[in-house]
């Protein structure tokens, strides 16, 4: 009980600070002003009269007066950035012939690789300590034994996910292809000619004058970067519409060699793509789903380990895949830890920021040993979407922010049902809280996203309006079933490997 006792007082005590700090200057203000307005009480009408009469007005000086204020106001409101607005995304669902269940998975594996077991057994371990459910989805030319990766399988592939998306899109907004502006497409490691811009703009009959792009070898974190270049673009582009798709094509890039490191992408990377409307028309404020707010992008590539810890080659026998490193952990938490650093000061309340600029000076003045405060981020947000890369990432960085159970649900619940669909992955997490109709008017959301080179990149989004939970999108046939929390440790610890281990589900 004593225990217990002095944990609530410390509560209450964190408390009363949080709210002394963050309204330092309205608690300041209203002593300032209650003394105003008695003395203004204490004067009476007369003597104000009076006052008001001494005063003295000259007319160049009221029209100098007046020059300067709609001339700061004029600078004021025109160097003010646009306000860039989400008005609707849409994630492409995988049909159900594409699903890879574990046992079909492995089976596949053992024969494609049935000279070489050990080979088997890695990928088995991996997969069950992934945090990946049964009903992920790869592409048809996978399916096949063994894989046919062709040209024809890969465009096949694109089309269906941009194209559903799409569709999607245009039907949740009502947005005709005319109407779009700024058309941006990013994917990571499939870059065909004509490009995946020019593929949609095909497709849409989009206008000649579209201002196109085609972003790839960005990795995961390349959603983000297209949000950023959206923004830019919205910047000096007024009353325009953006187009972003997200996505990441796996049929060519399906490793089919023996090097473990790159055996890890075959267990972790599913079907997945998103698009996304944004737009600064005025006309759009009302039914936006949310407002953007910042856009932090941190890049550590010159330093030559994180520049390779995520890297495509060839192993000895030529196959091509995608190489993890060992210490892509330990680099993707210094690229976070660089990409706080930026956005803290831009998001954090004033009681945070303090507590950390003191833990700073006492440890630069007083004494090194000091255990550096980490900034409780909670207070600056209600909803969290970390890129769904792994099980493994998503528990680092719930460790390292200190986060609960339910900021990390999205993120968890998404690499389960969808697995780690590269860029798009946070928007199956945004539509997974929405779903849960969890986003209500004025709640900040924080996307954090990861990609080789390295990068770490931040997108900060403010909720326009409380969201009804929608009768469509990718988790409408399957919400009621989620969270389903996987006891991964026992698992683990307790399953012998190849057993068929089975998830408990709590209610929703």
């Amino acid at each position: 009980m004593p225990h217990f006792s002095n944990s609530v007082k410390l509560k209450y005590v964190k408390l009363g600070y949080q709210y002394l700090v963050n309204h330092i200057l309205t608690l300041t203000l209203i002593p300032v002003m209650a003394g105003v307005l008695i003395e203004v009480l204490r004067l009476g009408p007369a003597e104000i009269v009076n006052l008001w009469n001494s005063l003295h007005f000259d007319l160049v000086q009221i029209l100098c007066s007046c020059f300067f204020i709609i001339f700061v106001a004029t600078v004021y409101f025109m160097s003010k950035p646009r306000s860039i607005y989400l008005v609707d995304y849409a994630c492409y669902k995988p049909p159900v012939t594409c699903r890879v269940p574990f046992a079909t998975f492995m089976e596949h594996s053992r024969l494609n690789l049935s000279n070489n077991p050990k080979s088997v057994e890695f990928q088995m371990r991996i997969l069950e300590r992934s945090g990946l459910g049964e009903e992920t989805c790869l592409p048809p030319a996978i399916h096949y034994i063994p894989p046919t990766p062709t040209m024809e399988a890969a465009r096949g592939e694109a089309e269906i996910v941009i194209f559903s998306a799409m569709d999607s899109l245009f039907k949740k907004t009502g947005l005709k292809p005319k109407d779009i502006d700024i058309l941006i497409v990013n994917c990571s490691l499939f870059s065909p000619t004509p490009s995946l811009s020019a593929m949609v703009i095909n497709k849409y009959k989009l206008r000649s004058n579209i201002k196109s792009f085609n972003l790839s070898g960005m990795g995961c974190s390349a959603g983000l970067i297209s949000i950023d270049l959206a923004r830019d673009l919205l910047q000096v582009h007024p009353n325009s519409n953006a187009v972003v798709v997200s996505t990441e094509i796996i049929t060519p890039n399906y490793y089919q060699g023996k090097e473990r490191a790159m055996l890890l992408p075959n267990c972790l990377f599913r079907m997945g793509g998103a698009a996304i409307l944004l737009s600064n028309r005025r006309s759009e404020r009302r039914r936006a789903k949310y407002r953007l707010v910042h856009v932090v992008r941190t890049h550590k590539g010159a330093d030559d380990k994180a520049y390779r810890c995520v890297f495509e080659e060839e192993d000895k026998e030529g196959n091509v895949g995608i190489s993890l490193s060992k210490d892509l952990m330990a680099i993707a938490g210094e690229a976070l830890k660089s990409n706080i650093t930026t956005i803290g000061p831009l998001v954090l309340p004033a009681s945070e920021q303090l507590l950390f600029l003191l833990t700073l000076i006492g440890r630069k003045i007083f004494n090194p040993k000091w255990k550096p405060y980490i900034p409780d981020f909670k207070q600056a947000f209600e909803h969290f979407c970390i890129h769904a890369g792994g099980r493994a990432v998503i528990d680092e960085l719930q460790k390292n922010l200190q986060l609960s159970a339910e900021h990390v649900e999205a993120s968890r619940m998404t690499l389960h049902r969808f697995g780690n669909t590269s860029s798009s992955s946070l928007w199956y997490e945004m539509s997974y809280i929405e779903a849960k109709g969890r986003m209500k008017k004025g709640d900040r959301v924080w996307q954090i996203a990861f990609g080789s080179g390295f990068k770490c990149n931040s997108a900060v989004w403010k909720c326009n309006r409380t969201i009804k939970t929608p009768k469509d999108g990718p988790w409408a046939d399957c919400i009621h079933r989620y969270p389903i929390w996987c006891s991964l440790y026992l698992l683990i610890n307790v399953h012998p490997a190849g057993e068929n281990n089975k998830c408990g589900k709590t209610t929703g």
